[in-house]
C-alpha cells in the first residue's frame, strides 16, 4: 500500500466521494454520480430526487417526489419516454452543462440540453422542487442552463411558470401520463393558448376539449369551483416576451399541487397531515357544463337547468329541430340581423367570458370608450372590461361568441352587440342596457304588489280557518290549486287512480283540464309527518331546480286538507321497479332496468345530490334518501323526491346535530342514526346504499347472504375484499353489462359507506369517480357491518317494517 501523505490524500478521497454519492446531499458536480438507490434531497427538506418504478412496474425511472410526505407522490420525471429497463442508470452532470442519464452501457438515454457552456455545472434540487443545472459560482436563476420548471409532466408546483416564453421558445405545459405505471405523455394536455387574449385549454387527444376562460386580472375566467385561498398569490406576466402565469406562496406550511390525470381531470391537491392524505378541493372539468362548446354559438350552458344548453336572451336556436334531440352544437342566432346602422348593446351578466381567440384588447380604454371602438367597427360582435383588478382596459370580440356558461359565483358582463329594433320594439330608448335601473324597479314593484296581494288572501284565509298562525310564509311564490280542480283531476281520489302511500300520505295520479298529467300527494291525517314537514317540503323544493330533482308544480290548501302537486312520473318510483317482486319479473326488469339505465339512475342520482350539497342557493341535505324517493320520469331519468325532512346549512355550516332523528332503516348514517349527528356525508352514506342496492338488484334492509349472514353492505364489502364483486350483480342482468362501469360503481358505493364520514367521498369527487377512468382508493368497512342486528336491537323504539316508511325518534341515541 501507498503510505505516503499523496498516496493517503487520493485513498480518503476515494473513500469520501462514495459517502457523499449516497448520502442527503442537494447538489452534484462532474465528479459525482447519483446511482439507482443514491438520491439527493433538497436542502429544506421538502423534495427528493432519485430512482423508481411506477405501480407495478419493474421499469426504472428519475423522479422527483415530496421528501415529507408518507405516500409517495412523484411531481416530475424526467425519462417519461425512454424508461431504464434495470437498476443500472446512473445520473450524472457533464460539461460544458448537461444533465445526463446513461444506461448499463454507458449510452444517454436522456439529457437536458443548453446553448450556453460554463465551466463548472452543477445540478441542484432546490426546495421549490425545481431541478436546475448552473454554473456553481452562479446563483442567479435568471443564469439557470435549464430547469425542470420549464419541462413539467403532469404536475404544477407554486412557483412554476406556465406559458410561453418568446424569447427562448419553450412553452411550458402539462401532459397526462398514460396509464399508473407508465409515466409517457398521455392523451390530455393543459395548456396556456395565446392565439388571442391568453386563455387556458386542455385537449384530448390534441382536440379542444375543456377551455378556462380568459384572465380577468384576478383569476382566469370560468374557474366555476375554484376556492379563494389566502396561501396562494396569483401572478399573471404579459408583454412582449412572455405570457407566464404562476402561483407563489405566502403560507409555506401549506403543501400543495395540482395534477392533470390521466383520465384529463385537472385537480388542485392539498396535504392533510392530520389525516395524512391528499385532499381535493378543486376539480375542473367541474360538470357538462365545462365541456368545450358543448351549447354552440351563442348558446348558454347552466348545470341546474334541464336542458343544459339554451339560447342566450333575443337569440334562438340555429336548427330547431336539433336543439328538440339535444344536439346544441348548431348554436343560436339573433332573432334580428345586423345592420350596423345604429347598434346597440345588451349587457349579460354572470357568465364564463367566450372563447378569446378571435379578440383584441387595449389596456388603456375605460369601458365607455371600449363601447365605442367596436361600435365603429361592424366586425366587432362583444365587448368587456378587460382587467377587473384596476376596473379598466378593453377586450373586444370579432368572431361568434362560442363556449358560455351561466355561473352562480365570479361571472362576469359582457356587452353583445344586437339590432336597435330589439330595444325599440320594448319601448326602451336604444342606449339603455338589459338590466337598466328602471327595469329592475318596475319589477321590484310589481312583485312586491303580487307578493302583499298573496300574503293578504292569506292572511285572510288562516285567520278564517284558525291555523298556521304565526307561520312563516315563504311558499307564498307557489301556485295553488283550487280544490275542486284536484278532485276532479284525481276522479275525487279513487282507488283507481293511487299511485301508492308513503310517510306523508297517500299519492294519487290525475289529469288537469289542460291534459297536463300531475302527481297529488296528500297529507295523511294519520301522517307521522305534519304541517311542518309539508311547509317543508313547499319552502325547500319551490327554489330548487335541477334535471334531477322532482318539479313542484304547485299546492292545495283547503280545511283539513293539505295536497302537494307534483309532474307525474310515468315510471313511479325506482323501487317499485327494483324491488317489485312478483309485480316486476327479471324479464321486464331486465328491459325497464338494463344496465345502462341503470348506470344512467346511478349518474343521476349523484349529480342532483351534488346540486343540492354544492349549487344550490340553500345548500341542502336531503336525510331521507333511499329508492322510494327516487322517482323515474318517461325516459327513465331519475329525479329526487320528498324534502319534507330536508335541512339547509348557510355560510360555512357544514353539519349540526339533532335530537329528532328522521330517515328510513337501510338507509342512515351510523352517526346519524346512533347520535343525530348529520351532514352532506349522511346523504353520501344513503347514496352509496342505494348505488349497491341498483347493482345488485337487493333491497339492503332484509337482505342476508347465505354464507355469513350479512347485510348487503357487509356482503359487498365481503366480495370486494375476497376480489369477487361481479357475484354482487343483479342476476336478471345476465352478463348484458359493462365490466369496468359495474366494477367501479360496486368500489364507489362501499367508498361511500364507509364507518367514518370523514373517509366518504364528497359528491363532487363521487360524480368525477363515476365519470372517469383513475384509480379508486380502497374502501374501508362499511357502517352498519351487521345491520340487521343493530335494526333488531332498535326495534323496541321504533316499528320499523319494509316497506320502508320514513321513521322519527324523538331523540338521537
Amino acid at each position: 500500500m501507498n503510505t505516503s501523505p499523496k498516496g493517503f490524500l487520493l485513498l480518503a478521497c476515494s473513500l469520501i466521494i462514495p459517502i457523499i454519492s449516497s448520502g442527503a446531499i442537494d447538489t452534484i458536480n462532474t465528479t459525482h454520480i447519483i446511482r439507482d438507490g443514491d438520491t439527493m434531497v433538497s436542502s429544506g427538506g421538502m423534495f427528493e430526487l432519485g430512482f423508481f418504478s411506477p405501480g407495478n412496474s419493474r421499469n426504472r425511472y428519475v423522479g422527483i417526489w415530496f421528501k415529507k410526505i408518507t405516500v409517495r407522490t412523484v411531481v416530475w420525471v424526467a425519462n417519461r419516454e425512454v424508461p431504464l429497463p434495470n437498476e443500472s442508470g446512473v445520473l450524472k452532470v457533464m460539461e460544458p452543462g448537461i444533465l445526463a442519464l446513461l444506461n448499463d452501457t454507458n449510452a444517454t438515454i436522456w439529457s437536458s440540453n443548453t446553448s450556453r457552456s460554463v465551466q463548472n455545472p452543477v445540478a441542484q434540487l432546490l426546495d421549490s422542487g425545481n431541478l436546475v443545472v448552473r454554473n456553481a459560482a452562479d446563483n442567479n436563476p435568471e443564469n439557470f442552463l435549464w430547469q425542470s420548471f420549464d419541462y413539467p409532466t403532469d404536475t404544477f408546483l407554486p412557483g412554476m411558470g406556465f406559458g410561453w416564453n418568446f424569447v427562448t421558445g419553450i412553452n411550458t405545459y402539462l401532459s397526462s401520463w398514460k396509464t399508473n405505471e407508465d409515466p409517457a405523455p398521455g392523451d390530455y394536455a393543459y395548456f396556456m393558448d395565446t392565439t388571442g387574449y391568453p386563455q387556458i385549454f386542455m385537449t384530448k387527444n390534441k382536440v379542444e376539449h375543456i377551455r378556462i376562460g380568459p384572465w380577468t386580472g384576478l383569476r382566469f375566467s370560468g374557474t366555476t369551483n375554484a376556492i379563494e385561498d389566502p396561501t396562494y398569490k396569483l401572478i399573471m406576466v404579459m408583454n412582449e416576451n412572455e405570457v407566464n402565469y404562476r402561483e407563489e406562496t405566502i403560507d409555506r406550511s401549506v403543501i400543495s399541487r395540482f395534477t392533470l390525470s390521466q383520465s384529463g381531470v385537472a385537480q388542485r391537491w392539498t396535504w392533510v397531515d392530520r389525516t395524512q392524505e391528499w385532499v381535493i378541493y378543486l376539480n375542473v372539468p367541474a360538470d357538462n357544463c365545462d365541456n368545450y362548446k358543448l351549447c354552440g354559438a351563442y348558446g348558454s350552458c347552466n348545470i341546474a337547468n334541464s336542458p343544459s344548453c339554451e339560447c342566450l336572451d333575443k337569440f334562438v336556436p340555429k336548427d330547431p329541430e336539433s336543439w328538440v334531440r339535444a344536439d346544441w352544437s348548431s348554436g343560436c342566432i339573433r332573432k334580428t340581423n345586423l345592420s350596423c346602422q345604429g347598434d346597440v348593446f345588451f349587457k349579460y351578466s354572470g357568465i364564463k367570458l367566450p372563447d378569446a381567440r378571435h379578440t383584441r384588447h387595449n389596456e388603456s380604454l375605460t369601458l365607455e370608450e371600449c363601447r365605442a371602438e367596436c361600435l365603429r367597427n361592424c366586425s366587432c360582435t362583444a365587448y368587456t372590461l378587460l382587467d377587473l383588478s384596476k376596473s379598466s382596459g378593453c377586450l373586444l370580440w370579432f368572431e361568434d361568441l362560442i363556449d358560455i356558461r351561466e355561473l352562480s359565483q365570479d361571472g362576469q358582463e359582457i356587452y353583445i352587440r344586437m339590432a336597435a329594433s330589439e330595444i325599440d320594439s320594448e319601448g326602451k330608448k336604444p342606449e339603455v342596457l338589459i338590466g337598466s335601473l328602471t327595469s329592475v324597479i318596475v319589477m321590484v314593484l310589481l312583485v312586491l304588489c303580487l307578493f302583499l296581494y298573496i300574503w293578504k288572501r292569506r292572511s285572510e284565509s288562516k285567520i278564517r280557518k284558525g291555523r298556521y298562525r304565526g307561520s312563516n310564509e315563504e311558499h307564498s311564490e307557489l301556485p295553488s290549486f283550487s280544490y275542486s280542480a284536484i278532485l276532479k283531476a284525481t276522479n275525487y281520489f279513487s282507488d283507481d287512480n293511487k299511485l301508492g302511500e308513503g310517510g306523508f300520505g297517500p299519492v294519487y295520479k290525475g289529469a288537469l283540464e289542460d291534459g297536463q298529467e300531475i302527481a297529488v300527494k296528500r297529507l295523511s291525517s294519520t301522517s307521522t309527518q305534519g304541517i311542518d314537514e309539508f311547509k317543508n317540503e313547499v319552502i325547500f323544493i319551490a327554489k330548487l331546480q335541477h334535471r334531477n330533482l322532482v318539479r313542484l308544480l304547485g299546492c292545495c290548501i283547503q280545511g283539513e286538507e293539505n295536497m302537494l302537486i307534483y309532474e307525474y312520473m310515468p315510471h313511479k318510483s325506482l323501487d317499485v321497479i327494483l324491488f317489485g317482486g312478483h309485480l316486476t319479473s327479471d324479464r321486464k326488469r331486465n328491459v325497464l332496468l338494463d344496465w345502462p339505465k341503470r348506470f344512467h339512475i346511478i349518474n343521476g342520482i349523484a349529480r342532483g345530490l351534488l346540486y343540492l350539497h354544492q349549487d344550490s342557493r340553500l345548500r341542502i341535505i336531503h336525510r331521507d334518501l333511499k329508492a322510494s324517493n327516487i322517482l323515474l320520469d318517461s325516459d327513465m331519468n331519475p329525479k329526487i323526491s320528498d324534502f319534507g325532512t330536508a335541512r339547509s346549512f348557510g355560510g360555512n355550516e357544514t353539519s349540526a346535530k339533532t335530537r329528532r332523528v328522521v330517515g328510513t332503516y337501510g338507509y342512515m348514517s351510523p352517526e346519524y342514526a346512533v347520535d343525530g349527528l348529520f351532514s352532506v356525508k349522511s346523504d353520501v352514506f344513503s347514496f352509496g346504499v342505494l348505488v349497491l342496492e341498483i347493482v345488485s338488484g337487493k333491497r339492503n334492509r332484509g337482505f342476508s347472504d347465505s354464507d355469513y349472514h350479512l347485510n348487503l353492505l357487509g356482503h359487498a364489502w365481503t366480495l370486494y375484499k375476497e376480489e369477487r364483486s361481479l357475484e354482487l350483480v343483479d342476476a336478471s342482468l345476465g352478463k348484458s353489462f359493462c365490466l369496468p362501469e359495474v366494477l367501479r360503481s360496486i368500489h364507489v358505493g362501499l367508498l361511500c359507506v364507509q364507518k367514518k364520514p370523514d373517509d366518504r367521498p364528497s359528491m363532487s369527487s363521487v360524480v368525477l369517480m363515476l365519470g372517469n377512468e383513475g384509480v379508486l382508493p380502497p374502501a374501508n368497512q362499511p357502517g352498519f357491518f351487521l345491520e340487521r342486528e343493530v335494526i333488531a336491537q332498535s326495534s323496541t323504539t321504533t316499528t320499523t317494517s319494509t316497506n320502508e316508511l320514513t321513521i322519527t325518534m324523538p331523540e338521537g341515541r
